[in-house]
């Protein structure tokens, strides 16, 4: 879990300094400024962009009543964000499992990566496909 806020609580961190840094300098809109960058890309970066995560077994049980896909993503993967930000609104419409908080969700993403822990990975109709297109998965949402 503390892996999972590192990033964005370094970001606030250097947000804050560099914001006040310009303030102190005569400068606070542009320090304002400065933090309120920091502060987008902390919340970019941290889980709460994603929807809740459950569990591997628990999306692999919801998966088979409603058909929905898992995604398999980890904070502050640049391709996971991408996903997301692009699904919009539908990301709700998969189960959505963070493989740092959950061993057996990082054993089956690297048993369908060659062993590597490569994310987002998605098992649609079964099959998983690694880093797909949003364009795609938006049509299977």
């Amino acid at each position: 879990m503390i892996r999972a806020w590192l990033l964005p609580a370094l970001l606030i961190l250097v947000g804050l300094l560099g914001g006040g840094s310009r303030a102190a300098d005569g400068s606070p809109l542009t320090g304002l400024l400065v933090l309120a960058a920091f502060l987008l890309l902390a919340f970019v970066s941290s889980p709460l962009l994603f929807p809740r995560s459950l569990t591997h077994a628990e999306a692999l049980r919801r998966r088979a009543a409603d058909g929905r896909p898992v995604v398999y993503w980890r904070p502050g993967c640049a391709y996971c964000m991408r996903l997301r930000t692009r699904l919009g609104s539908r990301a709700h419409r998969a189960h959505w499992v963070n493989i740092w908080r959950d061993p057996e969700a990082a054993a089956a993403v690297r048993a369908a990566n060659d062993g590597n822990e490569t994310v987002p990975t998605v098992l649609v109709g079964g099959r998983h496909h690694t880093n797909p297109d949003p364009a795609w998965l938006r049509q299977r949402l």
